[in-house]
């Protein structure tokens, strides 16, 4: 006598790619967490376009709760939990598991939307800084870094965009080795963000802002050059300094 199975597990994330899905891939790479239930995933950021973000990728209508973080009392972190066992599945098929954040290797992010993933990863664990430099008239400093406790996921990193735009980048660790940063340097910046905002209808305003500024003082300030003295281009320097490594 064969056993009644019972009702195949429903799906709360439609799995699918697209640029929306690839970005909530990213996100989740780098902020979201899978439970050891098997079932449930939680994504944290103490910014609420960030949690909203993550939302419309997914398509979910979960409610957006409140947290704080280890010894911490103020709630200030926002937070999304649900449960999708299809989906949790999908995740750890693609290499995101449980107790990721030593662990986290290569993504199986289709070529076509790896810019989507590497926007959402950007957005969860990203930087971007610029500066002028007053030892040289003109040298604008550009940076977009990604930063992560797992040097793998790095160098996988790097080998995508090496592959598809040619570009190097420097990788770095903290004296404990428990976080590691890859940064990339001016062109080979601007040739990333440019594709990773490509045709892009969701991002996290803020960092796109500040990138979008970043490029606007790279090419306003190109004509000190010819009508600046060095006095006035050092002060310009200490007024356009943007630099700001907070993720």
């Amino acid at each position: 006598m064969s056993q009644k199975r019972g009702p195949k597990p429903k799906g709360k994330v439609k799995i699918e790619w697209s640029a929306g899905f690839a970005y909530a891939i990213g996100l989740i790479a780098t902020d979201g967490s899978l439970s050891k239930d098997g079932r449930h995933i939680s994504f944290t950021s103490k910014d609420g376009d960030q949690i909203e973000n993550y939302r419309k990728a997914l398509g979910l209508d979960n409610a957006i709760g409140r947290k704080a973080r280890r010894s911490e009392e103020a709630k200030r972190y926002f937070v999304v939990q649900f449960g999708d066992v299809l989906f949790f599945d999908f995740l750890k098929g693609i290499g995101i598991t449980p107790a990721k954040s030593k662990t986290l290797g290569p993504i199986g992010v289709p070529d076509a939307w790896f810019f989507d993933f590497l926007r959402g990863a950007f957005d969860g664990d990203g930087y971007t800084n610029y500066y002028l430099d007053p030892r040289w008239r003109s040298s604008h400093m550009f940076y977009i870094g990604f930063c992560s406790a797992s040097i793998d996921h790095l160098l996988w990193i790097r080998e995508r965009l090496r592959g598809f735009l040619s570009v190097t980048g420097h990788i770095s660790s903290s004296k404990s080795r428990s976080c590691h940063q890859l940064r990339f340097a001016k062109n080979d910046a601007i040739a990333i963000t440019g594709r990773m905002y490509a045709g892009a209808d969701i991002f996290l305003a803020r960092k796109k802002l500040k990138i979008d500024a970043s490029l606007a003082m790279m090419g306003g300030l190109s004509i000190l050059k010819k009508t600046d003295s060095g006095k006035s281009h050092r002060k310009h320097a200490r007024v356009a300094k943007l630099e700001d490594a907070l993720p």
